[in-house]
């Protein structure tokens, strides 16, 4: 059959895996798409800098839209990231009539939800397995392989810098700042490392997940998303020694009165198969009410991992060219018209149990001032470590953890602690989970 020609936006790291991978496994890609698939048009912003692929038969240039509107091309793979031009672009593509390959999760989380009506209105298809979790096909995994479970819950270290971070604090007792820094010159954490450390790069992530697992639309501005920059050395620690791993989740859960969306630090029992992931690997744990808990680990970043979930999108796009549009996989797993209208509940409603890091006065009555706060708000606790003062210090470390409690029941709480003459500075909360 005739070939397959595909237009890039972006060749860069992930472009150039993906033209390495469709070259080199050419005949098993043909022997499974039926067709095959060949990189015709690019656009670069410097096409003159040298590739790590070859540019053999693919023609250059510096205007996006013009791949985007070359007739020959029948898929548009969108690998320039951002909101814009990117959310213009591919609008355009779907109205030319063509399918897009995407691996932008920013985008896919801000503006899912009208790609995908442009892309029905038009009768093509928008693929996006690359924009979550790198090479691990999660998105497959959860639209299609468990979609005869209700799923209960999901659970995600869908960062590498983030995840790097706080492995080399663990392990090589570092601090934040000084770990970050060596990421920035290893090359996994960007000038600006915000979107990593900040948490918004996994909330992005965590939005289509959690629509695909629940069936409701794409909603980021209901994620409540924490970063890792508040995260000491010796937080890490003192969790150890209470039986826990700090690691910087997204967290999906399926509740009574609606939905979780959160992403923040949580600490995990240290054998928890989640704890155990190390580096700048990705891992995403999913409970199906049939199945139970499956885990899906991998890179989650990289040139051939990423392009070989953008490679992969390619085949099922061109798998589907003679289906109707209304007999392919719903983009979110659920039909658009029986997505739910469930809520996204708000921070202050969601149940957890807490870490507490408090700096206290090191003077009799404290530790029981702190109690009597804590119980006033009817939160329990479960243990505590008193640490010795630094010498000459007058104020000591006191770590607590919780039972599980509202969250406004711990906003009241840490308010009033924060008011107490005794504890200097702010309370740092780190959240709990057994996520069995």
């Amino acid at each position: 059959m005739k070939a397959v020609n595909v237009g890039m936006l972006g060749i860069g790291t992930v472009g150039s895996g993906v033209v390495n991978i469709l070259e080199r496994n050419a005949d098993v890609i043909s022997r499974r798409a039926g067709r095959q698939i060949h990189v015709t048009h690019a656009s670069a912003r410097h096409p003159e800098r040298p590739r790590s692929c070859r540019l053999e038969g693919i023609r250059l240039t510096t205007d996006p839209f013009e791949v985007v509107d070359d007739p020959e091309t029948e898929i548009i793979a969108e690998l320039i990231g951002g909101y814009e031009p990117a959310r213009e672009l591919i609008l355009r593509a779907l109205d030319n009539g063509k399918h897009v390959v995407t691996a932008n999760k920013a985008l896919i989380a801000q503006h899912g939800n009208e790609i995908f009506a442009r892309a029905r209105e038009n009768g093509v298809t928008v693929a996006f397995e690359a924009a979550v979790a790198g090479g691990i096909p999660i998105i497959k995994a959860v639209r299609e392989a468990l979609t005869g479970n209700r799923i209960e819950w999901l659970a995600g270290i869908i960062n590498g810098t983030a995840n790097y971070i706080l492995t080399e604090m663990f392990y090589e007792g570092r601090e934040f700042g000084e770990v970050l820094a060596e990421a920035q010159r290893l090359g996994y954490a960007e000038a600006d490392p915000s979107f990593d450390v900040e948490g918004i790069d996994a909330a992005h992530k965590l939005t289509i997940l959690a629509s695909i697992a629940f069936g409701i639309p794409l909603q980021y501005d209901k994620v409540h998303v924490e970063g890792i920059d508040h995260i000491s050395r010796d937080d890490v620690e003192w969790a150890e020694e209470l039986g826990f791993r700090i690691k910087h989740l997204g967290l999906a859960f399926h509740e009574d009165g609606g939905y979780a969306l959160r992403v923040h630090p949580t600490l995990l029992p240290r054998r928890h198969m989640l704890a155990n992931v190390d580096g700048v690997m990705n891992a995403v744990m999913v409970k199906g009410d049939a199945v139970g808990p499956t885990l899906y680990y991998g890179a989650g970043a990289g040139a051939e991992p990423t392009a070989s979930a953008v490679v992969a999108d390619m085949i099922d796009v061109v798998r589907e060219f003679n289906l109707e549009p209304e007999n392919r996989v719903p983009y979110l797993a659920f039909h658009t018209h029986s997505l739910s209208d469930g809520p996204v509940l708000a921070m202050r409603d969601v149940q957890t149990a807490y870490y507490l890091r408090l700096s206290a006065r090191d003077e009799p009555g404290v530790l029981a001032e702190v109690t009597r706060v804590l119980g006033d708000f009817g939160i329990s606790i479960e243990a505590i470590i008193q640490k010795q003062p630094e010498p000459g210090a007058d104020h000591v470390p006191i770590i607590l953890l919780t039972h599980r409690v509202h969250e406004r029941q711990m906003d009241a709480a840490i308010e009033r602690l924060e008011h107490l003459d005794k504890i200097a500075g702010r309370v740092i909360r780190i959240r709990v989970e057994a996520l069995e």
